[in-house]
């Protein structure tokens, strides 16, 4: 079967050229694009495993009725750990919106909450997650 199918080598891609990795959020009209490209753009910068040369780039992929959808492109020369990677990235975006109070639509938005929906940093570390800044945490 791998004989007559088509096999892409991701890490000999990724050592070349890197990989691209991309994921979407949604975010409402409410939200300046120019806000949303810098958090994306943050978010990138603070994951490790990805590549600053090529620049990440974002695309405005549609423009919805309630909400715009934003695609981050990003690429890693780590194929190897690109779950760990999106699971970091997608860890920083959250914690990059909620910090400049702007709310992922994603993944389905109906109306205007009676108030904004984001995790206040105050509550970041909320029981039972220990603090970092914790002096008994040791992980």
């Amino acid at each position: 079967m791998i004989v007559s199918s088509h096999v892409i080598n991701y890490s000999s891609l990724a050592r070349e050229n890197g990989l691209i990795l991309h994921t979407t959020v949604t975010i409402g009209y409410d939200a300046a694009w120019r806000q949303v490209h810098s958090l994306l753009s943050m978010a990138a910068e603070r994951t490790s495993g990805l590549l600053r040369e090529p620049l990440p780039f974002i695309l405005q992929k549609s423009l919805d009725d309630f909400y715009v959808t934003y695609e981050l492109n990003v690429y890693t020369d780590k194929p190897l750990e690109m779950s760990k990677i999106y699971s970091e990235l997608h860890e920083n975006i959250q914690d990059a919106f909620n910090e400049q109070g702007v709310q992922i639509m994603s993944p389905h938005y109906e109306m205007d909450p009676p108030q904004i929906k984001v995790v206040l940093k105050e509550r970041w570390y909320a029981a039972p997650v220990e603090s970092p800044d914790d002096p008994g945490n040791k992980g």
